[in-house]
């Protein structure tokens, strides 16, 4: 069974998303100055077989800060049309209730964010390769 740790680097946070070959594992958005320690534990925890960084803002430091702190090979990947992917699965996962059901999803805006939801993406298209 493969796994994978995927990250969306950002300036302010950072997504995280943990998956196997069968099941997402885990999923969170931490704020950017701890998401080394976050992977590191992570890391522990999961015991994964590659780290897979978005190539966003950031990423080439956040690669950097991983290949030093962990063993783990780490891969930069394009995360082009990422965000608008990530958008649709998170309102799958978290179907709009009330009026909002109302308003096309496209115009909608996730009332929280949803960086996990965009290394999701990326740690599925890494497995699927």
């Amino acid at each position: 069974m493969k796994i994978v740790l995927a990250i969306d680097p950002g300036q302010e946070k950072c997504g995280i998303a943990v998956l196997s070959d069968e099941a997402v594992l885990h999923m969170s958005v931490v704020p950017r100055k701890h998401a080394a320690s976050a992977v590191v534990s992570l890391c522990t925890r999961f015991s994964p077989q590659a780290i897979i960084i978005g190539n966003g803002t950031g990423s080439s430091f956040l690669a950097d800060e991983l290949e030093a702190k962990t063993d783990l090979p780490v891969e930069v990947v394009d995360e082009a049309y990422s965000t608008q992917k990530a958008k649709i699965r998170y309102f799958q996962h978290n179907p709009p209730r009330g009026l909002r059901r109302l308003i096309p999803r496209g115009l909608l805006t996730p009332p929280r964010a949803y960086d996990d939801y965009v290394a999701l993406i990326l740690a599925e298209s890494h497995l699927a390769q």
